[in-house]
């Protein structure tokens, strides 16, 4: 057992028999996977570390393992490409807000639509919730979408659900594109990127008439950064 395996507190008690299993078995798919482009000590310690710090505020955590072991995936996936090991076959789009529960699962979830995989879309937060926000998740569901990561509210499957993730370094570096909304200089700044800062009120606590306003404003956002990135071939 690793240092970070033995440090990592993994509980029975988020309905698993033995959530840490979940975490080697991925560990060991993920070696695989990455075999010759990360080592299998910093798999390790990104799909631990990505375990503590979803924990942290999950408040159901009978998916954690399994959220856990995506989020540390993509974390992996943009950390080659951050390295050029892994080429980049669309630009890569970051969107930034506090919590990754509101401004950026909406901006995502308009940008994974409306791109139709022109574009690859990630997402997070500098201090990120325990859940998507549910009059988010109503606002979008109106239109017929649901966030980027997975399919709507109503769904139990731990494949679908959407979740708030954490900032980290691995994902800024990826990107060509950070939009941040309303997160302050909580986002590293790397030379060669592109950064834009959208001023979008916070859907937090509003009602669902405010959350709609904020829905469409991000929309029109959206919809002129992919023709400007990712502009559809002309007819």
């Amino acid at each position: 057992m690793s240092t970070d395996q033995a440090t990592v507190p993994v509980s029975t008690a988020t309905g698993l028999i033995d959530p840490r299993a979940v975490l080697d078995r991925h560990v060991d798919d993920l070696t695989t996977r990455f075999a010759g482009v990360v080592s299998r000590e910093t798999i390790e310690r990104i799909v631990f570390e990505s375990y503590t710090a979803l924990g942290r505020t999950a408040k159901v955590k009978t998916h954690v393992p399994v959220l856990a072991c995506r989020f540390a995936t993509e974390r992996l996936t943009a950390l080659a490409q951050a390295k050029g090991t892994w080429a980049k076959d669309v630009p890569e789009v970051l969107f930034v807000c506090v919590q990754n529960a509101g401004r950026s699962q909406i901006a995502a979830a308009y940008l994974a639509h409306l791109a139709k995989g022109r574009v690859h879309v990630r997402s997070a937060g500098s201090l990120p919730a325990a859940q998507v926000d549910p009059v988010v998740l109503q606002a979008l569901a109106e239109v017929g979408l649901g966030p980027a990561a997975g399919a709507g509210a109503a769904s139990t499957d731990p494949e679908e659900l959407a979740f708030p993730k954490p900032l980290t370094d691995d994902v800024v570096q990826a990107a060509d594109v950070v939009i941040t909304m309303g997160c302050g200089d909580a986002c590293p700044i790397y030379p060669g990127k592109r950064y834009l800062d959208w001023d979008v009120a916070d859907p937090a606590g509003q009602g669902l008439a405010v959350v709609r306003a904020i829905r469409d404003a991000i929309a029109r956002r959206v919809s002129a950064l992919v023709e400007e990135i990712a502009p559809t071939a002309a007819r």
